[in-house]
């Protein structure tokens, strides 16, 4: 069945048909889980623990292991479901053995980012009975539709100022997303609608608000203010990798202000920014812009590359990140 792309999966996941093994595997955990579950839901409805095992990783990379599992029947009958956490290629040859044998067991399989020439998935890929399916962090539109989709799930609808804040102040892990989305509707209540100021109202007090603030005094000059407010962001939550995104994508922003007006921007800068974003305005020229870009761009690089050989850790790389930018600011402003 190779690879599932979009179009294909919602159907796939309420219906695998015949398919005996599912790879889930990337960056987004909460994601995999999520689709994980829906899969087993589509088997072996209410988790029944006559159809449905849980088969550690090490034990089932063992030889004959995942074969006499995946050959059991169930007691009370029906098809059965083995899942398998955090997958690596020793599981590989088992799986094989599986898919070559007859039965229809589904196996699903949850592993994290895997490289294309990772043997297991392309196991996953190649073989006719297998399904290989990415579950990768959304971006932009995406993830602002997966907001709406999410908080229409649970009856309520939001304005799109208030969508386009979560998208960039919540994270992008799913099952982090989906909880802080199940508060929202609480707040709201059947039918509700939220705005801007109820999104801050509700989930606005902690790690997305003072990483707002902090990304706003940066680009103003107001280094103590900067410093402070990442440091509580951080506390609250906020990760490294989150805080040079939101940093990136503010100043992209700030870029196009300072081209085409602040009309420009959708959404509208947030009431409670607005005096912080002018000023940051003021201070810096469009090609100024481009260039703390490039850094960043480089810096977002440097944070997911997940190599050895980063010259410092990521919490220390974005903290240098947001600072050296504050104190640039500072030294504009004070230029005039």
């Amino acid at each position: 069945m190779a690879k599932l792309d979009a179009r294909r999966l919602p159907a796939f996941l309420k219906d695998p048909g015949n398919t005996r093994a599912v790879l889930l595997h990337g960056e987004d955990g909460g994601l995999a889980r999520e689709r994980a579950d829906a899969l087993q839901e589509a088997i072996a409805p209410g988790n029944d623990p006559f159809r449905v095992a849980e088969l550690p990783r090490d034990a089932a990379a063992r030889p004959g292991t995942l074969s006499g599992e995946a050959a059991a029947m169930a007691l009370t009958g029906g098809r059965r479901v083995i899942r398998i956490r955090d997958a690596t290629d020793a599981l590989a040859a088992p799986l094989r053995d599986v898919l070559e044998s007859t039965g229809d067991t589904l196996i699903i399989i949850e592993a994290g980012e895997l490289p294309a020439r990772s043997k297991l998935r392309q196991l996953a890929e190649a073989h006719a009975r297998a399904a290989s399916i990415a579950c990768y962090r959304e971006r932009g539109a995406e993830l602002s539709a997966t907001i709406a989709a999410l908080l229409k799930e649970n009856g309520v609808t939001a304005e799109p100022a208030a969508i386009a804040w979560l998208a960039g102040r919540l994270g992008d892990d799913r099952q982090t997303l989906r909880r802080e989305l199940e508060k929202l509707a609480l707040y709201a209540g059947p039918g509700g609608r939220l705005a801007e100021e109820d999104v801050l109202a509700c989930i606005g007090d902690g790690s997305a608000l003072e990483l707002d603030e902090a990304l706003i005094a940066a680009t103003a000059g107001e280094v103590a203010i900067a410093d402070r407010a990442l440091e509580s962001a951080m506390s609250e939550g906020a990760n490294p990798v989150q805080v040079i995104r939101a940093l990136l994508r503010h100043v992209q922003r700030l870029h196009l202000a300072s081209i085409a007006g602040m009309q420009a921007l959708h959404p509208p800068v947030f009431f409670r920014s607005k005096a912080g974003f002018e000023k940051a305005l003021r201070i810096w020229r469009p090609d100024a812009l481009e260039a703390v870009l490039a850094v960043l761009l480089e810096a977002e690089r440097q944070s997911k590359s997940g190599g050895t050989g980063r010259p410092m850790p990521d919490s220390a790389l974005a903290r240098s990140a947001l600072l050296t930018l504050a104190r640039q600011s500072a030294i504009l402003a004070r230029r005039g």
